[in-house]
């Protein structure tokens, strides 16, 4: 049994990672398959199955005529298949569903697999009632399996390069690996991703397992309990009854998803940091800590503007609104923080209750900090975040005490000396690539107000961002060919960061 695990091994190790990523893939075609069979949508049925049969031949021909082909790229190389499995396999996932949905085009259905496969989940089809229930769990098993793949790439080939949030307490330069990897990667260029997905594959099905259980016993139907729990753990949003507002769960569901969100403020609560020394227990970790106090913040503030409303028009609120109304906040706003996107089904209660709109400038602030480093989370990233405060907060102690002499304190162990200075380019970065991408879609024909909307949501992988951060929801399916590539585009960049995509476009890094 040793021996057929190591010859598995092997296989996997010789067989190109995008090719692997890809007959995965072609594999995971078969349940939705099984499920539309199951219903008697035989159509639907045979969409997927055809695409998963056509899928594994097209990886066995390309895996034989490549077979003595060798790697040499390394982590970079992987970082490379990287960018290509968020542009290239969306092709190949969208053929089945454009094929069983049959009233789009083929460009729709790619945005909607790149939007599904960056965890964005940008709803093009807002009307749940369009899609039938296996291009639900179509579009909800794609996000989760982008979730996995960026969990895994995390670990496996950002950590390394330094990059994603770990440049900013990483001993190496980003970009480049760190110190003591470079070797081993030269060596077993493969051994770390498999040993990565070996490790955090099961947590990340038993965590997926675990949550549908227990939507399940709290009364959720079976498809929405999936779709749910596939879309917290990849923090899509992807939701086939239009999110909270539809689910059966009630409160209960609600409280279960905000438990297991907790899991995109911080990479500690699955793993321990890689290539670094310092906080290894959750109470202690920054990201955490400053992720909470965000939540409780924003969430206090909303309420009292909801009960300043409430009182501006002459409203009063009983005490049990008041409490529906605190948690539509708490939950809303890490969900959004965590860039998940879930709308709690008080949400829309509190701003009828107080005759107040959306506060989408809230909303997109939310989105744009993101969550935890190494997670499935989008935006800024916390860390960066602390890394900036920490820095700020050194400037100010050096305004009042000039000849201040700066200590190794808790709070900055885990930063390196530049991590400040790799946060603030990073940062600017991020700025002028939304400025880019408003003005690219400005030209388009976009407004100001819906450019910025469109451009935040994409490059933050916020999709719900786009229906609740204005009073009328934009439609996508409206927009031109050019604008959906120009936001496939934002997705993909927003999903392995500018400093990743500018790592592959370095020469130099290649050479070494």
């Amino acid at each position: 049994m040793a021996h057929a695990g190591t010859q598995r091994v092997g296989v996997l190790r010789r067989l190109p990672l995008f090719l692997l990523i890809w007959g995965i893939a072609s594999l995971t075609m078969w349940i939705p398959a099984i499920y539309a069979l199951a219903l008697d949508d035989h159509d639907t049925s045979r969409s997927f199955l055809y695409s998963g049969i056509l899928g594994l031949f097209l990886v066995a021909t390309i895996a034989m005529a490549s077979s003595n082909r060798i790697p040499r790229r390394g982590t970079l190389g992987q970082l490379a298949v990287m960018l290509a499995c968020f542009t290239l396999l969306p092709i190949f996932l969208a053929i089945p569903f454009h094929d069983a949905l049959g009233t789009t085009t083929f460009l729709n259905a790619y945005f909607d697999m790149v939007s599904s496969l960056t965890t964005t989940g940008a709803d093009l089809f807002p009307d749940p009632a369009r899609l039938t229930a296996p291009l639900h769990l179509w579009r909800a098993m794609v996000g989760w399996m982008g979730g996995l793949l960026m969990w895994i790439a995390a670990a496996a080939i950002l950590a390394p390069l330094s990059l994603g949030g770990f440049e900013v307490t990483a001993r190496g330069q980003p970009g480049r690996p760190v110190s003591g990897v470079a070797q081993s990667e030269r060596v077993d260029p493969r051994g770390r991703l498999i040993r990565v997905a070996r490790t955090l594959t099961p947590v990340y099905v038993g965590l997926t397992t675990v949550i549908w259980v227990l939507l399940l016993i709290a009364g959720e139907v079976g498809l929405t309990a999936v779709c749910h729990a596939m879309a917290v753990m990849a923090t899509s949003g992807i939701s086939p009854v239009g999110g909270m507002e539809g689910a059966q769960a009630g409160f209960t569901g609600e409280a279960i998803l905000f438990l297991f969100l907790f899991f995109a403020l911080s990479r500690l609560t699955f793993s321990k940091d890689t290539a670094t020394t310092g906080y290894s227990r959750l109470d202690t970790d920054p990201e955490f800590r400053i992720g909470l106090m965000i939540v409780l913040a924003v969430a206090i503030l909303l309420f009292f503007r909801v009960v300043a409303g409430v009182t501006e028009i002459g409203g009063q609120m009983e005490p049990m609104q008041a409490l529906q109304v605190i948690w539509g906040m708490l939950f809303t706003v890490l969900a959004f923080l965590t860039t998940a996107g879930f709308e709690s089904a008080n949400w829309n209660d509190a701003q009828q209750l107080s005759g107040l709109g959306t506060p989408g400038l809230l909303l997109m602030g939310l989105a744009l900090i993101g969550g935890g480093v190494a997670t499935t989370a989008g935006g800024v990233k916390l860390l960066r975040v602390f890394a900036l405060y920490l820095n700020g907060a050194r400037e100010i102690d050096r305004l009042i005490y000039p000849s201040s002499v700066s200590g190794a304190g808790g709070g900055n162990r885990r930063i390196q000396s530049d991590g400040a200075f790799i946060a603030w380019i990073f940062l600017m970065l991020f700025a002028l690539t939304l400025a880019v991408f408003n003005l690219l879609l400005a030209a388009m024909g976009s407004g100001f107000e819906q450019a910025m909307v469109l451009s935040v949501a994409t490059l933050s992988t916020t999709g719900p961002l786009i229906e609740l951060a204005t009073d009328v929801p934009i439609r996508l399916i409206d927009l031109s060919a050019g604008a959906k590539l120009t936001l496939c585009a934002a997705m993909v960049i927003g999903r392995l960061e500018t400093l990743a995509i500018i790592a592959l476009i370095t020469p130099s890094l290649w050479r070494d």
